[in-house]
């Protein structure tokens, strides 16, 4: 369960991880020099260098999402029950494990349309990271300030979409989820006017009442209507740190809160940590659940000439900054 946005004009990307347990993750930069290896491909020991939120295994960073130095993003998605991987590799194709894609394309691409042209002839195969650690079934939004892509590996293959609305949550598929905003174009932030019946007196109570209708539950579908109107209404004509809070109150907008939702094992799915990754100048924003206070991190102040990926535990505690003398303190 997660959500990913782009705003393309601005080089701005992100996303909620929603799940009910860590998976150990942590803003990884991973420097040029630092080898990817394959299962099906020859390693690629020199790369563009890459800064997002990922889990190290075996010192291998396993990214959830990612952006590199060239403003390329890209964001890996839950996609239970379509997924597909084959278990046999195509000789005449790029033979690639899942949690292989993000390392290549984001280590050999770019832009937006090298990725899609390196994205058209993967094949994309059933091989887990190591023993222990299933395939995790997926699919990706892929952008840059040109665009975003959405990419769906299904059993006749992996199939690559237009995002329009540069939104991508979870099931059903990228077509029926594009469809389905066809049902909500009534909405608007602006106050209604009486279509309803014109002869009645039916006037507006409160603000906000021309997105009645608008879904407010965390399914995906519901996640992906909320977040493309949130997404396209956005006001985003301010400098660039006001900016980044307005990606964050948009993504706000589609986090789960701690206990409204509850997973058939009867755990807390929530919002871990949302992220905004500022593609133009290579700053790794980011919140988690119980620390509210945005913190970042820079691709471009560490080495990118290393060779071992550069690690930055989470900052997770509350920070609350008083600003005046609680009783009892001897400090602010």
């Amino acid at each position: 369960m997660c959500t990913s946005i782009s705003f393309p004009a601005h080089a701005l990307f992100g996303r909620t991880l929603d799940l009910e347990t860590s998976f150990g993750e942590q803003v990884v930069v991973t420097p040029r020099n630092y080898a990817f290896h394959f299962h099906h491909r020859p390693s690629v020991s020199n790369h563009f260098a890459m800064i997002g939120m990922a889990s190290v295994v075996n010192q291998v960073p396993l990214y959830a999402e990612a952006a590199n130095e060239k403003g390329l993003y890209m964001a890996g998605l839950n996609f239970p029950g379509n997924a597909f991987y084959f278990e046999q590799t195509d000789p005449g194709r790029e033979n690639l494990a899942p949690y292989e894609l993000i390392p290549l394309v984001l280590g050999t691409c770019a832009t937006l349309a090298q990725a899609r042209r390196l994205l058209e002839n993967v094949h994309l195969t059933a091989e887990p990271f190591a023993p222990g650690y299933p395939a995790a079934p997926l699919h990706w939004h892929i952008a840059d300030a040109t665009g975003s892509l959405v990419a769906e590996p299904m059993d006749d293959g992996l199939h690559l979409y237009e995002n329009p609305a540069d939104v991508l949550t979870n099931n059903p598929p990228f077509p029926f989820q594009l469809m389905n905003l066809n049902n909500y174009q009534t909405l608007s932030p602006n106050p209604p006017e009486n279509h309803f019946a014109p002869a009645l007196d039916l006037r507006t109570y409160g603000q906000g009442m021309g997105a009645i209708g608008l879904p407010g539950d965390t399914s995906p579908m519901s996640r992906f209507v909320r977040a493309a109107f949130l997404r396209g209404n956005a006001v985003m004509d301010m400098d660039d740190p006001v900016r980044i809070e307005q990606f964050f109150h948009v993504l706000g907008g589609v986090s789960m809160v701690r206990g409204s939702v509850i997973t058939p094992e009867g755990k807390n799915d929530e919002t871990r940590y949302a992220c905004c990754i500022d593609g133009a100048c290579g700053v790794y924003y980011y919140k988690t659940y119980e620390n509210s206070r945005i913190n970042a991190v820079s691709l471009f102040e560490e080495d990118l000439d290393g060779e071992q990926p550069q690690l930055f535990p989470l900052v997770r505690g509350p920070q609350i900054h008083f600003v005046n003398k609680p009783r009892g303190s001897d400090t602010l």
